[in-house]
């Protein structure tokens, strides 16, 4: 198989044909900043408020509750930070799970070294925040709770409906990092019962650069960008419209295919999954049988994920690791420590992520190559 065999959409995923065409106008030809009063202004205006009530309608929200970011960590940023800078010194707890994304851990780190106290919720074998223990968790100074709605690494889509309502019935409010769920599985704001909400284009065939967060009418939060006012003075900056238009149907396109496209790549991964039961190989299929379609972690006995991840890369099939290298040694993830996978197989974890572009002929392929590097032949 010549072309490449590209598994890793959980890190970002083709741009789509629809997202490619609209945006193609705001590249060149109508050039105008949307700020402006005079004509090469009003066109990018409009493209922008009808993308933001694209956008507010794909999760059932109101256009007004729609703030467009540079992605899914500025977006994770807006809501910790600016929620965190709105209590007085007396109120400065905050909860999150210990498997988020960097996105949200190292803001939480960061919001630590200035005063601010947070506790991280540990999680199951298979990634589940508990709400028991969320509700031990909760103080009177307890000011946000943010907990993802799908882990990048597992898959594993978190009660999220049932962690908010405790939230919502201790009066916090209650943030997720929606950027592997938003445009692959349904998602309704009421439903979920968030006060904000973050997603990121590029994971669901938008352009890369361009993200946005849903914050409910009524919800406290200070700008961390000063300046022109734009985005109701909530993120000043020029919008990028290009990006903006082409996010807002790249997630028509993939709601709109959205039933077909989940069964077509759960019947990829059980294919993916048949295959190494039948080839003998000793691993563990990590996270929750809830996940987000075509995900699977799988964690092999003995291996080295980064040595499996180079040489399938050899053959053409790019997969990620579920540990990061650094000059010394390869290091477990936060998520694999976290859940508990033993210390034999924690190395040997490989995470696959597959979309619709993915055939049954590269599954097999793929299967193959993983064989080959398993048992050396």
């Amino acid at each position: 198989m010549n072309a490449i065999v590209y598994a890793d959409h959980a890190a970002t995923a083709p741009l789509c044909t629809s997202a490619y065409q609209a945006m193609l106008p705001w590249l060149q030809d109508e050039y105008g900043n949307p700020s402006t009063a005079y004509v090469l202004g009003r066109n990018p205006r409009k493209a922008i408020a009808s993308a933001r009530e694209d956008i507010a309608g794909a999760i059932g929200a109101s256009a007004k509750e729609i703030f467009f970011t540079s992605g899914g960590t500025e977006a994770d940023n807006l809501a910790i930070k600016g929620t965190a800078f709105c209590y007085p010194a007396r109120r400065r707890h905050l909860i999150t799970s210990a498997i988020e994304h960097h996105a949200v851990l190292n803001t939480f780190a960061f919001l630590e070294r200035l005063g601010y106290d947070v506790t991280y919720l540990p999680v199951d074998r298979f990634g589940n925040v508990s709400h028991e223990i969320l509700r031990t968790a909760i103080r009177p100074e307890t000011i946000l709770i943010s907990i993802m709605t799908a882990n990048n690494e597992m898959g594993t889509v978190e009660p999220v409906s049932e962690l908010a309502r405790i939230a919502k019935e201790e009066g916090i409010p209650f943030h997720t990092d929606a950027v592997q769920a938003v445009g692959h599985m349904p998602i309704q704001v009421d439903e979920l019962g968030v006060q904000m909400l973050s997603a990121s284009a590029h994971k669901f065939g938008g352009p890369k650069g361009t993200g946005f967060l849903y914050v409910r009418k009524g919800t406290r939060l200070e700008p961390l960008i000063h300046g022109g006012g734009q985005e109701n003075g909530l993120r000043s900056g020029t919008e990028n419209v290009a990006g903006i238009v082409g996010m807002a149907a790249a997630l028509k396109e993939q709601i709109s295919m959205m039933q077909k496209n989940c069964s077509y790549l759960e019947n990829l991964r059980e294919r993916l999954l048949a295959h190494l039961l039948n080839m003998g190989a000793d691993y563990l299929v990590n996270g929750s049988d809830r996940h987000i379609p075509g995900s699977v972690s799988i964690s092999f006995r003995n291996t080295d994920a980064e040595m499996m991840m180079y040489c399938l890369d050899q053959m053409g099939i790019e997969v990620a690791t579920g540990s990061a290298c650094n000059s010394r040694e390869t290091v477990v993830s936060h998520v694999v420590e976290a859940v508990g996978i033993p210390e034999e197989y924690a190395r040997g974890t490989v995470r696959i992520t597959l979309g619709p572009e993915n055939t049954p002929e590269q599954i097999d392929y793929m299967a193959t190559g993983i064989q080959k590097v398993l048992f050396r032949g």
